[in-house]
């Protein structure tokens, strides 16, 4: 993305009151061992933090990655390295204002489960989780789903990162069916009830707690109606 196009699309959402974040490019993979694939990551998300510098975003999204056939516990210590060259890179460039968001994963044989995304984010005070619940509900194979679990979960991310962070933490929602060899396989509507996870748990501990963390409705096609029956929901128990 250009300059001038970032701009204008920064300037379109001030006037329309909408908070942006940015996406960093999908096939990233801080789990990837090889130094030239790593130096490629740090300027992809470079990248990233530049064009979301210019449309006045706050936060961008990164994705954990592949084990590629190592162990979690080898690959999370390799995300963490990648991670931290990353940090201190953006530091170097002077994006240390825009706040990175490792984000929970939906295949099975992909890094970034719960845990392992909160540890990430333990590296630096700055970042925030980007804790998508289809993802979580997909990889999980349909397990972190109501309110229990919800519940669960944001105790864990207040326990790992404290209040404040916990209390404003990134997240993608959407419903997502999955296979049971491989986790994720697509993002559905609400309207399908198939597969879940429901939003109402989710919004409801989130006003019961009064937290405010950014939500982006990810549903397959229908985020504005989504988003908004989201945000219905979260009132109504907020009110």
């Amino acid at each position: 993305m250009g300059e001038e196009t970032a701009r204008a699309i920064g300037q379109a959402a001030r006037d329309s009151g909408v908070n942006l974040s940015l996406h960093a490019p999908y096939f990233i993979n801080l789990a990837n061992p090889d130094p030239e694939s790593r130096k490629k990551t740090t300027g992809y998300i470079l990248a990233a933090c530049q064009a979301a510098d210019w449309m006045g975003a706050t936060r961008v999204t990164v994705h954990t990655g592949a084990l590629m056939k190592r162990t979690r516990r080898e690959a999370l210590d390799i995300a963490k390295e990648t991670l931290a060259q990353v940090i201190a890179a953006c530091d170097g460039e002077g994006f240390g204002h825009i706040t990175l968001c490792p984000e929970t994963m939906g295949k099975l044989g992909q890094l970034g489960d719960l845990d392992e995304v909160l540890e990430l984010c333990q590296l630096d005070g700055r970042l925030l989780p980007c804790i998508d619940f289809g993802h979580l509900y997909a990889r999980s194979l349909g397990e972190l789903e109501g309110l229990e679990a919800t519940v669960k979960m944001l105790d864990r991310v207040e326990e790992l990162l404290g209040s404040d962070r916990a209390s404003r933490f990134h997240s993608h929602f959407s419903k997502i069916a999955f296979t049971p060899n491989g986790g994720e396989k697509v993002h559905l509507t609400f309207d399908q009830t198939d597969f879940g996870p429901d939003p109402a748990p989710l919004m409801a501990e989130l006003a019961r707690r009064g937290w405010s963390p950014t939500i982006i409705c990810e549903s397959a096609g229908t985020q504005d109606v989504d988003a908004l029956a989201m945000k219905e929901l979260y009132l109504k128990r907020l009110l």
